[in-house]
């Protein structure tokens, strides 16, 4: 039955894969919300932890992407609840979904609910943003987008104080498999200067296969209502150079270019999974800048500055370069 549910849930990203799972795996879903004044920018992970030894625990991380700060909320493995044939996770007194979080924490609690999602569309052979990778059974680390931007409604009550985030942004993605890549890039940012319309996603990781490693990207640009995929499985082309203070990415379709400059900014650690348990720390800042220009048939289409971003640089990069 375990692997009647794994196999189902193969072709829906957002919901649990870990039926039957007992060790040396996690998984975990990131929602990302902004209040609209964007005072307030907030990363919620939901989560579950199997070590190497069988020893197992529920999480739910807090970042506050503005005040650096990030808190660790940890709850027994029975805590944690997945939905049969749906996307809905609750651990402890918290539900999170495709639809809303409501949470139930410490000096945190409130709903907020989601509209006019943006889902990563489906396609023949390639359920979610991983293509057809997402059938490789030996893969240490699985992605998948559940929505690159949508409205908010609701408000949460953080301390004594209640914040609106009604008409904010948020995202949501989700990662699961046995482990963090040795090496990765990842940013992210819906906030845009000259566009309200447009979401960015773009990682590149070191990624093991079959006793050797090769470097693969992802990323999606959405624009208006239209998609633009740039990953290794599309057979597209990167270029990267990172420094102390920012991150230049370029993917190149044969009709499509992607430009994309990010400087770094303040951030905080956060847990990450080595083997299943959340032993290893990982930076993260929601206050980084990414330039984007998107360019077609070598026609500059998008140009802005994207804001409240967030970003990853992590483990030795310099095997990414």
């Amino acid at each position: 039955m375990s692997l009647l549910k794994r196999l189902r849930a193969t072709w829906r990203p957002d919901e649990f894969h870990g039926w039957g799972r007992t060790k040396r795996y996690f998984e975990g879903w990131y929602f990302k919300v902004v209040s609209p004044d964007e005072q307030q920018a907030l990363a919620f992970i939901p989560g579950i932890s199997m070590g190497e030894g069988g020893e197992q625990h529920a999480f739910v991380q807090v970042m506050d992407g503005k005040r650096c700060q990030a808190q660790y909320h940890r709850f027994s493995a029975e805590d944690f609840k997945p939905a049969n044939r749906h996307f809905e996770v609750s651990v402890g007194g918290s539900v999170f979904s495709g639809e809303k979080l409501k949470l139930d924490l410490p000096d945190l609690s409130g709903e907020i609910g989601f509209s006019d999602k943006t889902p990563w569309p489906k396609m023949l052979g390639a359920p979610g943003i991983m293509g057809w990778y997402s059938f490789v059974p030996f893969m240490e680390c699985f992605h998948g987008i559940v929505s690159m931007n949508h409205v908010l409604e609701g408000a949460l009550k953080i301390g004594n104080a209640t914040v609106d985030f009604s008409g904010g942004k948020g995202y949501i993605e989700k990662d699961w498999g046995r482990s963090f890549p040795r090496a990765y890039v990842w940013m992210q940012t819906n906030h845009f200067d000259t566009h309200d319309r447009a979401s960015l996603m773009a990682s590149v990781a070191h990624i093991p296969w079959l006793g050797s490693y090769f470097i693969g990207f992802i990323s999606g640009f959405w624009l208006d209502g239209q998609l633009f995929r740039f990953a290794t499985y599309t057979g597209a082309r990167k270029y990267l150079k990172i420094s102390d203070e920012q991150v230049e990415l370029i993917f190149k379709n044969p009709k499509t270019e992607l430009r994309l400059l990010a400087r770094q900014a303040a951030g905080t650690a956060l847990h990450s999974p080595i083997s299943g348990e959340m032993t290893g720390k990982i930076n993260e800042s929601l206050q980084a800048a990414i330039r984007v220009e998107l360019l077609q048939n070598g026609r500059r289409i998008f140009e802005g500055n994207g804001r409240n971003a967030g970003l990853e640089v992590a483990g030795d990069v310099a095997i990414l370069q």
